[in-house]
């Protein structure tokens, strides 16, 4: 099908990873958004983004004298943001709020409309303040602001949308907006107006955990003004009670995606009772390539020149940053591990110190240097108790451990491209997808992760990097996976890095040449307008 000819998608998501000076997100599922809109612009794809201009951002989180995180939230300002002179109402707790709409298109990528509430005629002028900051009374509002707001947002700027993708679970209520309008302006009742908003609406779902899902009392709901005309019986009918935000997502969905094909299986277990929930189909994410890959180490591959002189550039990129941040200064010529990500418990950032009598020797010879780097979710109270244990362990081990504070985009491309080694190892199978290992894969950095979201579609053990665990989903998790980490760690990482450059380097040409494409944005983008966007019906 000609671009031409192809449905105009209007991407909603919470939270966009553009560059990391625009910090209008927080980690994995914004930067996947941010990258869909740079492969969108890049492929000449016609899709807009829809979010909310978040003034405060997300957390900077840093340690203080006690080992500790704290949270510290600044204002933003962005002069390079198009004022599209629309401003749409969303009525929030019985009061209007007004929202100016925002334009940015700078970092190459698709026209991105942003929702700004921080106007002087507003009350609630911080709906639109903190992402994911405050608890479930300002989430709503939140939420109403991208659905509702956003939806109307599209329709004053004269934007004839043929698909509205819902990212995750926060905008879906763009779709009761929409059935809302259906009855009011068409005179369609319910079932009827439920039905023909679904024959425009695609979903994404992300985290595999019930318990991680979304849900909301219905008084909440009531009292916020999120039924937005529709009555508790029809709201019920969409989310269940208590209200489900994911279950709300399918079924007003044609069609679902889960994001790798580990997480489809998973997704389609966990959701099987959802009656009249949309079919969830696997469409593995990607990553941008231009944004991610470093482009030496890209020139080299596609020209078949050494891999080992562009990484060891980019390796001593990340070390000179890490001396200029920690005052810390580490080795070019030792295996460095780097694993960064979002710091929740069932992502195990401290599984490798599990056994200290096995991991000690291997820092305090030299023979091993790890970096850490994430955010814990504010209000995250055992997230942050693992980013104290990650920091303390640098303090024990202060010359082989670092952990950087402020965990970010730049800091992500620093790690994704100077590291020797990406470590992942998630309780299997909780990870939904994992894009940072995307990325390092990309860069020749090897990928050494439990067989857990997109790893299982791209490991070739010995060959695009190593596996730990073998896809093991016992009780015993833990112990099985750490000693399985130890056993790779030792008898093949270790002993390939030091003993057999040739081998080391022909594994990372393996990884780029598995993931330049397959793991890639472009063809993500491409799978969506194929398998999610056309309408097959």
């Amino acid at each position: 099908m000609s671009k031409s000819k192809q449905p105009l998608v209007a991407y909603f998501c919470m939270e966009f990873g553009l560059h990391e000076d625009f910090r209008i997100y927080s980690g994995g599922l914004g930067i996947l958004a941010g990258d869909i809109l740079k492969a969108a612009k890049d492929g000449g794809y016609p899709m807009v983004g829809v979010g909310i201009l978040w003034r405060q951002g997300y957390t900077n989180q840093y340690i203080d004298d006690s080992g500790r995180p704290y949270d510290c939230y600044h204002e933003y300002k962005y002069g390079f943001l198009e004022d599209t002179g629309v401003k749409v109402r969303v009525r929030i707790r019985g009061r209007q709020v007004y929202c100016k709409v925002w334009k940015s298109k700078k970092y190459n990528n698709v026209p991105l409309y942003l929702l700004d509430a921080n106007l002087p005629e507003n009350e609630d002028r911080l709906i639109t303040g903190q992402l994911y900051g405050w608890f479930s009374e300002e989430r709503i509002a939140q939420e109403m602001i991208l659905g509702i707001g956003g939806y109307r947002a599209l329709k004053a700027l004269g934007i004839k949308v043929d698909v509205y993708h819902f990212n995750d679970s926060h905008p879906i209520l763009a779709g009761v907006e929409m059935i809302r309008e259906k009855m009011d302006e068409h005179g369609l009742s319910f079932m009827e107006a439920w039905a023909e908003s679904r024959k425009k609406i695609v979903f994404t779902t992300h985290t595999p955990v019930v318990a991680g899902n979304e849900v909301h009392e219905h008084e909440l709901l009531q009292y916020m003004g999120a039924y937005n005309g529709l009555t508790y019986g029809q709201m019920v009918k969409l989310g269940g009670d208590p209200f489900s935000m994911t279950v709300a997502g399918l079924r007003l969905s044609r069609r679902a995606n889960a994001v790798a094909k580990l997480h489809c299986a998973t997704a389609r277990r966990m959701w099987k009772d959802v009656e009249g929930g949309a079919e969830i189909i696997s469409i593995t994410n990607g990553v941008h390539n231009n944004t991610w890959q470093d482009r030496r180490l890209a020139t080299a591959f596609q020209e078949d020149g050494d891999l080992w002189v562009p990484h060891q550039q980019g390796k001593k990129e990340l070390l000179i940053e890490i001396e200029k941040r920690n005052g810390i200064k580490l080795r070019e010529d030792v295996l460095t591990i780097g694993f960064a990500r979002r710091v929740a418990p069932y992502k195990r950032g401290n599984l490798i110190f599990r056994q200290p009598e096995i991991i000690e020797p291997l820092l305090k010879e030299g023979k091993l240097q790890l970096i850490f780097s994430g955010k814990a979710h504010p209000n995250d109270l055992t997230g942050k108790e693992i980013v104290s244990e990650l920091y303390k362990m640098s303090t024990l081990y202060p010359s082989a451990v670092v952990f950087l504070e402020n965990y970010d985009m730049k800091i992500g491309k620093l790690m994704t491209r100077g590291c020797d080694v990406w470590l992942n190892n998630p309780r299997r199978p909780m990870e939904a997808s994992g894009t940072s290992g995307m990325k390092a894969a990309m860069n020749g950095v090897l990928n050494f992760s439990v067989l857990d979201g997109w790893w299982p579609e791209g490991c070739q053990h010995g060959v695009t990097g190593w596996e730990i665990g073998g896809g093991y989903e016992g009780k015993d998790q833990d112990e099985v996976d750490s000693k399985k980490l130890y056993s790779v760690l030792l008898g093949e990482v270790i002993p390939t890095y030091y003993r057999n450059r040739v081998k080391w380097v022909q594994m990372m040409k393996a990884s780029i040449d598995m993931s330049h494409w397959r793991f890639s944005a472009a063809r993500m983008v491409q799978d969506y307008y194929e398998k999610l966007y056309a309408d097959k019906e």
